[in-house]
């Protein structure tokens, strides 16, 4: 197989994860607005995706997003709109703290390895999160998929990010998380995937399986 010069990490519980949790913030939002909870953490992330063509950010995304499931539930919906400005008040997107591994396997890859992110998010949010991260340096590019580029799992976001690390397909891997984005994503654009598993069986089938970032400081492409 051909060798790898190349890797591209998605951001978000790839490399980090919020300190505090989205079910928890949207808990402290709906008490700072003094209503009781009438949609959860879940139900915000599958009408998610909802919002993205039509809101030019995050801030805007979620008060567009929390007003139709307040309207779904027959709730004025600026009362969702002022459920999201207390949620975005809590939120902090530099509170974020690397996954168990990550500062290793960069640190390790980033020594015969061209490094990029390449994450869905706004830039705004994204750049909060990475710049808070100590291994930041380590990457040459920044790719914000829905932003820069199409979303993943479109091929373009990968390729892009390639033409920045002046690399080929064939010979990048991508590590991610996520079945629906990243590994698909990943195959469409010709690249290896690398999936962190989170235990379950995966489909599509991603080229390599990492129990945890760790992993990374031997390269599985190198066996």
């Amino acid at each position: 197989m051909t060798a790898v010069d190349a890797v591209l990490f998605d951001l978000d519980d790839t490399l980090c994860e919020y300190r505090r949790g989205g079910a928890e913030l949207l808990s402290l939002a709906f008490d700072d607005v003094g209503v009781d909870p009438f949609f959860g953490v879940d139900e915000y992330h599958a009408r998610y995706e909802e919002f993205l063509a039509e809101t030019d950010d995050m801030v805007e995304l979620r008060r567009e997003c929390f007003a139709a499931l307040a309207a779904d539930r027959d709730r004025d919906p600026d009362l969702g709109r002022a459920v999201a400005d207390a949620f975005a008040a809590e939120r902090d997107h530099g509170n974020v703290r690397p996954l168990p591994g990550a500062a290793e396997a960069v640190e390790r890859l980033a020594a015969d390895h061209r490094l990029a992110v390449l994450t869905n998010g706004a830039p705004g949010m994204q750049s909060e999160k990475l710049a808070a991260l100590p291994f930041r340096d380590a990457f040459e590019a920044v790719v914000h998929a829905g932003y820069d580029a199409p979303r993943k799992p479109e091929p373009e976001p990968y390729h892009h990010a390639l033409d920045l690390l002046d690399a080929t397909p064939e010979r990048a891997v991508h590590v991610g998380n996520s079945l629906t984005t990243d590994v698909p994503g990943a195959h469409a654009a010709g690249v290896r995937s690398a999936w962190l598993s989170d235990g379950s069986d995966p489909d599509p089938e991603p080229h390599y399986r990492l129990g945890s970032l760790r992993d990374l400081t031997t390269p599985p492409w190198l066996g």
